[in-house]
C-alpha cells in the first residue's frame, strides 16, 4: 500500500497528475486502470481520473503501478506452430486468438511464452522483456506469420533490415466494398486522443508516418478480398488504413466493420514474409495460407 497526502503546491492538480509525479513507474494510463479498477481511494472514497486535489487530501494506492516491462513467463504447454527455424531465425504461424505478447506480469498463452519456453536464449533479445525476439507483433485476433531472432545481433539486422523496407510483409483482408487495386494509402498514424483501443489516421501528437499498399483486389458478393503490403506496420495500419479509406475489415467493428456470420473476429492474415537471411544472404520466403474460419468466412461472403 503506498499513502500521499496532497502539499500546498499540488492544490488544483488533476489526481492522474499528481500520481504520475509522486509515484514511481506511474503514467497515465495506469492511473486511469488502477482509478477504474478501485486500486485507489481519495479520503477513503472513488475518486474520478481527472479529479482535483486540495492540499491535506489523503490518496491511497492499494498496490504499486504494474511495471511496463518484464520477462515474458515461459510457457512450455501453449502449442507453437513453427514454420522456419534455423540457429539464428525462428518464424511462427500464430493463430487468432492468441497474443502476440503478454500484457501482465505472469500472463501466459502467448505467443512470447511459448517462444521463450522453446528458445530460452531469446530472454532479453529485442524490443522489449515481454517481446523475447519478436520482431513484429499481430494484434490478438490476426492470424499468420512472425518472424523473431533467437540473438541480439540477429535481431539488430533483421530490425535494419524492416526499417529500410527490405523485409515484405503481407496481408489477406476481406474488406466491405468495392476496392481499386493497385493503390496506395500515405496517411499517419496515431493515438486515438479519447480511445486508447483505437489509433487515428490524422496527424496527431505522436503520429508516425504509414504507408500501405493494395496490390491486388477480388471481388466477392458485396465485399472484396484485397492483398496488402505493410512493410513498417505499425499498431492497427491495415485496420486503419483501409477503414480510412471507406473499406473497413468485415468484423472489425472497432473501425466500422460489419459482422459476417459464423466469423468471430476481423478478417485479416498475415499470408507472407520476405527477407533475405542476415547472416548468409539467402533468400527467405514464407506463406501461410487462410485459416479454416476465414476460408468458410470467404464462401458465406460469395
Amino acid at each position: 500500500m503506498i499513502e500521499l497526502e496532497v502539499e500546498a503546491a499540488e492544490a488544483g492538480l488533476r489526481l492522474d497528475v499528481v500520481l504520475v509525479r509522486r509515484v514511481p513507474g506511474m503514467s497515465r494510463a495506469k492511473a486511469r486502470e488502477m482509478v477504474e479498477s478501485g486500486a485507489i481511494r481519495v479520503n477513503g472514497r472513488s475518486p474520478r481520473k481527472g479529479l482535483r486535489l486540495a492540499p491535506g487530501d489523503r490518496v491511497v494506492l492499494a498496490r504499486a503501478p504494474a511495471p511496463s516491462d518484464f520477462h515474458a513467463r515461459p510457457d512450455a504447454k501453449l502449442p507453437l506452430h513453427v514454420v522456419h527455424e534455423d540457429p539464428w531465425i525462428v518464424v511462427v504461424d500464430k493463430p487468432a486468438g492468441v497474443p502476440s505478447h503478454p500484457l501482465r506480469e505472469n500472463e501466459i498463452g502467448t505467443i512470447a511464452s511459448a517462444l521463450v519456453a522453446r528458445y530460452p536464449e531469446m530472454s532479453g533479445v529485442g524490443y522489449r522483456l515481454r517481446e523475447p525476439g519478436i520482431l513484429h507483433r499481430l494484434d490478438t485476433d490476426t492470424s499468420g506469420l512472425i518472424v523473431a531472432a533467437r540473438d541480439e545481433l540477429t535481431f539488430e539486422a533483421l530490425r535494419t533490415a524492416l526499417k529500410e523496407g527490405h523485409i515484405d510483409k503481407r496481408y489477406v483482408a476481406l474488406v466491405e466494398g468495392r476496392v481499386d487495386a493497385p493503390q496506395v494509402i500515405d496517411l499517419p498514424i496515431g493515438p486515438h486522443p479519447r480511445d486508447p483501443r483505437r489509433v487515428v489516421t490524422i496527424d496527431v501528437k505522436g503520429a508516425r508516418p504509414a504507408r500501405t499498399e493494395v496490390l491486388k483486389a477480388e471481388p466477392i458478393g458485396v465485399y472484396t478480398r484485397v492483398e496488402v503490403s505493410a512493410s513498417h506496420a505499425t499498431r492497427h495500419q491495415v485496420r486503419a488504413h483501409l477503414a480510412a479509406i471507406g473499406h473497413p475489415l468485415v468484423g472489425d467493428a472497432l473501425y466500422g466493420g460489419s459482422a459476417l456470420p459464423g466469423l468471430a473476429r476481423h478478417f485479416l492474415h498475415a499470408s507472407r514474409v520476405a527477407f533475405e537471411h542476415p547472416h548468409d544472404g539467402r533468400p527467405m520466403r514464407f506463406t501461410s495460407p487462410l485459416p479454416r474460419d476465414l476460408q468458410a468466412a470467404i464462401e458465406t461472403a460469395r
